[in-house]
């Protein structure tokens, strides 16, 4: 695997595929001074790069997992670094690209990412390319051109490789899903599936009389449990050899008082606002004019049709005709009425007297229409009585997306930011979010946004301090508020987790960085677009993937209750979509356009369903029994999986 990039994303991608997937890793990372002749190779030394590399491998709890080299030498440690002024040929060339399985792009410009999948496509047609890009309908031309050129080059690829043969990911999209979760379940340990967010949750044992709530399955039984009421996400063993992945259900029922781990649908338990789509917020008929000016214009109305009755019976006209000289007598464009009967002139100047009513009706319904639309078009603020919802602070690349998100799950929203031209204030405009606008620092700033009645904060922004300050001022307004800040430092983070749960024991504070909630993403990608992501069971890891059952003897043909081998993989759901509407990537965060689709996904499969060959399912399994079903080499059994 190679990995192009130099911010934290490209170095915890790194980890992520040497400790979760087993992966050799080559970074490519970029100096600023120039360097003359052919790129510098090393392994994993001293240096920023590398430096980095081992705080990031350090804070995530993991230690580089020795890998035999093929010649039976020493065990290679850490990751091959190489350092080079550009992504050229040579340097793509040098890093291995032609015998790479892929290619991570993760750099954040997007324009040298799209420059350098060119050169590698090109190099290598068979490579899995994994790009981070923010622009989504620039994304999807790209991965179709990256994809018919692998097609064109590649005439002899097998089509489930071709089809994985280019992803573009966006951080911000990859992490939304996750920051949602935080925000409702409080929890990280997040797969999306189909566009619903699957999280595993951690049940102690219920008591004599309590009844365990269902989930979808019952993905491990834990080696110990903890009573800390804001988890702490992963318990240490109790040597009693671990958790136990993927038990039966004979396996769960005897494990009476040992915690599990069930995988739950995402979902919010508090009132939600009413479901808004995008690009159809409309302003209601009946607001766009006042009561009292809509009893003026029918007022006048009925006097127009008044005159045109009696102008009518007066001049024995046809009944068009008579409330054609109405409207030109009420708009005085009518003849004078000289030399006609005198009743006709009382009626032409009444309606002329008319019509002067009528001219200040027309402007003040034009007034008000366009104080109604201009208020429409301003952003709303937070109704009164509005609570259990969720305050977002910051509205850039990452807080748009977590927004949209939110709103997708019908979560009420309140949102804080400060610049009233950022990326996500116009996406607040269309949905009708509430919004302030201020500086979250200032007093009475998060009061406005309601945050005694919040069920939960999140600080998004872009600056550390100013997320863990607008984080201060909630707790000492509310001291049980729910909590997840964003933080980039690893060790400022764990200072401010561990210091906010001191000072808050009852409360549940969560410290997320971007780049940590994306790498498993990116790295899901770069194994294949078939795993859909990983979640940590204590040291362990559990994969989701989701594999067509054609070409796979342990699954082809046989029942849902046959293809289940407990401690290595469980089917969990079943793609029921037709085959030619299927989504290509079920990983993949869905398009917030308000379009309606229903969902491809059947989770409470019949154990006697028999699996066909053009079916497509979802299952969980261990890395070991993942390896045995693509068939690769497993792990030699009772060898310990690091998380």
């Amino acid at each position: 695997m190679i990995v192009c990039g130099d911010d934290a994303l490209a170095h915890r991608l790194a980890a992520e595929l040497q400790q979760v997937y087993g992966a050799r890793v080559t970074v490519v990372v970029p100096v600023t001074a120039p360097v003359w002749g052919p790129a510098r190779t090393r392994a994993a030394g001293p240096g920023r790069a590398s430096a980095l590399l081992g705080r990031v491998t350090a804070a995530i709890g993991r230690t580089p997992t020795p890998r035999q080299g093929e010649t039976g030498g020493p065990p290679e440690t850490g990751a091959r670094i190489m350092e080079a002024p550009g992504l050229t040929d040579d340097v793509l060339t040098d890093a291995g690209v032609v015998q790479a399985t892929a290619l991570a792009l993760v750099h954040d410009d997007d324009e040298t990412n799209i420059h350098a999948a060119l050169r590698a496509r090109r190099l290598n047609p068979r490579l899995r390319l994994v790009i981070r890009l923010y622009n989504r309908k620039l994304g999807q031309h790209l991965e179709e051109l990256l994809d018919q050129a692998a097609a064109v080059a590649g005439l002899d690829m097998d089509p489930a490789e071709l089809d994985a043969a280019t992803t573009v990911l966006s951080d911000a999209d990859t992490v939304a899903p996750a920051l949602a979760a935080t925000a409702v379940a409080g929890t990280r340990k997040v797969v999306q599936a189909d566009g619903l967010l699957l999280h595993a949750a951690e049940r102690t044992p219920p008591g004599h009389d309590q009844v365990a709530r269902p989930g979808i399955c019952t993905l491990a039984l834990l080696s110990s449990t903890t009573g800390d009421p804001g988890g702490s996400e992963g318990s240490d063993s109790s040597g009693d050899g671990g958790p136990r992945l993927l038990p039966d259900d004979a396996d769960v029922a005897a494990a009476t008082g040992r915690g599990t781990v069930v995988l739950e649908a995402v979902s919010y338990t508090g009132t939600p606002l009413p479901p808004r789509r995008f690009g159809r917020r409309s302003v209601p008929l009946a607001s766009l004019f006042s009561r009292r000016l809509r009893w003026a214009v029918a007022g006048v109305m009925t006097a127009v049709l008044a005159l045109a009755i009696a102008s009518w019976q007066i001049t024995g006209a046809h009944p068009l005709h008579a409330v054609y000289l109405s409207l030109l007598d009420l708009l005085a464009i009518g003849d004078p009425a000289v030399g006609e009967p005198t009743a006709r002139q009382v009626l032409q100047l009444l309606s002329g007297l008319t019509g002067l009513l009528l001219l200040p009706v027309l402007v003040a319904a034009a007034l008000e229409a366009l104080g109604t639309f201009r208020t429409a078009a301003t952003l709303r603020r937070p109704p009164r009585g509005l609570s259990g919802h969720v305050v977002l602070l910051g509205l850039g690349k990452v807080g748009t997306r977590v927004l949209a998100r939110l709103r997708e799950l019908d979560i009420p929203v309140v949102c804080v930011e400060e610049n009233p031209e950022a990326r996500g204030v116009p996406l607040a405009r269309r949905l009708g979010v509430p919004t302030v606008i201020g500086d979250v620092t200032e007093e009475g700033v998060l009061e406005a946004a309601k945050i005694g009645q919040a069920h939960a904060l999140l600080a998004l922004t872009s600056s550390d301090t100013t997320n863990l300050e607008a984080t201060l001022n909630a707790r000492s307004a509310r001291a049980d508020l729910r909590v997840a800040l964003r933080l980039y430092d690893d060790r400022f983070a764990t200072a401010v987790y561990r210091t906010l749960r001191a000072a808050h024991p009852h409360a549940l504070t969560r410290s997320r960085s971007v780049s940590t909630l994306a790498a498993p993403a990116f790295a899901g990608a770069m194994m294949g677009r078939q795993i859909l992501g990983a979640i940590p069971v204590e040291r362990t890891v559990l994969l989701f993937a989701a594999l067509r059952v054609a070409g796979h003897p342990h699954l082809e043909d046989r029942t849902v209750a046959e293809a289940f081998r407990p401690g290595a993989w469980r089917v969990i759901a079943l793609d029921a979509a037709d085959p030619t509407d299927r989504l290509r990537d079920l990983a993949a965060t869905l398009p917030y356009d308000g379009a309606d689709r229903e969902p491809g996904l059947v989770w409470d499969l019949h154990p006697g369903y028999v699996l066909r060959p053009h079916d497509r399912v979802v299952l969980a399994a261990t890395r070991q029994g993942l390896g045995e079903l693509l068939g690769g080499t497993p792990r030699p059994r009772g060898t310990a999986e690091t998380e």
